[in-house]
């Protein structure tokens, strides 16, 4: 995960004699500085749209067809702005269809001022559609985007947009680590087109564009772009966008399509269904992402589900540069579609991911178990590692991730129990609610992952091992585990 630290877990004495220093694995074991930037009053304002700016919306969008003959409007909801259907409406039904000249995308950069500017410039998709959201918010009237501009929130609940004060709630997790590495990334970007781009270009940038506003553009685009819309396929899509995430959505079919209408299909539209039947008068919801965890929700779109398929924690595991089979395991990790890192999303009530298990047994391997890093086994270790190969690297492993568990669980302020109570309180703050549910869910996760290990620990001693497993192979070891003789 962007900012995380890299801990080495000592083993005991015993298991270090002869065996490579253990794995690294990149965890948040410790409360990290904040850096943060001061926030700008117009960044962090919370408004509504007012009546007046959603009336002329609805009208530009109608007066384009993009509302599907009126098959739902923009409307205040309980989340903010969404959509509501204007009649009753059947499972993939269009509700919205967007023309591409609305849209905000690359193309739109490029035929904009901003483009000329670049002149092809070599920028991120991101970036550059951004520099032209914020060209066009400046305009303000003048832009032929000004309806959908003036209903576009000024922040939402985004941990890149939290106070100092707020992320001190999401202490030692990765959701803090992300977040800061996040918002590293932006200032990094933003430093680069403010000395390149915004200082050289004066007449399309006169007013001062700041962090605050370049961040503001980078999360508009992160919690409203479509999936599957991504790079250089970025794009707003003004009305489609406004439309809802419900978790009682479970269908993972897309409720979204980019078709050809008119004569000869050359007028490219954005097409919005409905993924379930609705009511008239009813709110019209899709599933952003079902693969998303609550973390991923948060640091997007600025809320969380409580259900636990969506609490999971990252293990980085990396093949440290000092191991003296550095060489050999880095060739073995690649041969197998792995390499120096790998990353491991757990995700609480479920099993150990594939290959997990197999990679650290790699990155533990060492002393008498060495020979199976020679090259007369270099096709057929992986196959080797699926099953235990010794008691000593299977009890590495446990203890490896043992000791990053208690490291990582010790780096929160809270304690699971603390933190289920503090959710039966009623009318919690939204951002207070997030940090305890994304809290919560990780400590769980790292509870379920050194419950797993520590069962594994109790059961070294009735493991079957390599060489077990080889004299069975060739006959001199009996099924019960008795050791065979032949007598002459």
């Amino acid at each position: 995960m962007a900012g995380a630290i890299h801990h080495h877990h000592l083993l005991p004495p015993r298991l270090l004699s002869g065996y490579p220093q253990p794995p690294r694995l990149r965890l948040p074991l410790r409360p990290r500085p904040l850096r943060l930037h001061p926030r700008v009053a117009s960044a962090t304002a919370a408004s509504a749209p007012s009546d007046a700016a959603l009336q002329e919306f609805r009208r530009w969008i109608s007066s384009h067809g993009a509302d599907a003959g009126g098959a739902a409007s923009p409307a205040a909801v309980p989340e903010g702005l969404g959509l509501v259907a204007a009649r009753g409406l059947s499972r993939g039904e269009v509700v919205a269809e967007v023309p591409k000249k609305l849209w905000i995308d690359a193309d739109a950069v490029a035929a904009s001022d901003i483009g000329r500017a670049l002149g092809g410039g070599d920028l991120r998709p991101w970036v550059a559609v951004a520099l032209l959201l914020l060209r066009e918010a400046a305009r303000g009237a003048d832009s032929p985007w000004a309806p959908y501009l003036a209903i576009l929130p000024r922040q939402s609940d985004s941990t890149i947009f939290w106070s100092e004060e707020e992320l001190l709630e999401i202490q030692g997790t990765q959701l803090l680590s992300t977040t800061m590495g996040v918002k590293e990334y932006v200032q990094s970007e933003f430093d680069n087109v403010e000395a390149e781009i915004i200082s050289e270009n004066k007449d399309l940038f006169p007013g001062s564009i700041t962090f605050d506003d370049f961040l503001w553009a980078f999360g508009i685009l992160r919690s409203r772009v479509f999936t599957g819309l991504r790079g250089d396929k970025l794009a707003l899509i003004p009305l489609a966008d406004l439309v809802n995430h419900s978790d009682d959505i479970t269908s993972k079919e897309s409720s979204w399509e980019i078709k050809g209408k008119g004569l000869f299909g050359r007028d490219v539209v954005f097409s919005l269904r409905t993924p379930v039947d609705v009511k008239s008068g009813g709110q019209i919801y899709v599933q952003y992402d079902l693969d998303k965890s609550n973390a991923e929700l948060a640091l997007d779109y600025g809320f969380t589900e409580s259900n636990s398929s969506r609490d999971s924690y990252t293990l980085t595991l990396e093949i440290s540069e000092s191991d003296p089979f550095y060489d050999d395991k880095l060739d073995i990790a690649e041969l197998n579609g792995l390499g120096e890192t790998a990353y491991f999303d757990l995700v609480l009530g479920e099993s150990l991911p594939p290959q997990m298990l197999t990679y650290l047994r790699l990155l533990c391997l060492g002393g008498t178990d060495a020979f199976l890093l020679e090259a007369l086994f270099r096709n057929a270790v992986w196959g080797h590692l699926e099953l235990p190969v010794s008691f000593d690297n299977e009890e590495a492993i446990c203890q490896v991730i043992r000791n990053a568990c208690k490291s990582a669980l010790g780096a929160y302020h809270t304690t699971v129990e603390e933190d289920e109570e503090l959710l039966e309180r009623e009318n919690l703050q939204p951002r207070f609610q997030i940090a305890i549910e994304v809290r919560a869910g990780e400590k769980k996760v790292l509870q379920q992952i050194d419950d797993i290990f520590k069962q594994r620990e109790e059961e070294l001693d009735g493991l079957e091992y390599y060489q077990e497993r080889r004299l069975k192979d060739i006959g001199l070891v009996g099924d019960n585990g008795e050791i065979i003789f032949w007598e002459s």
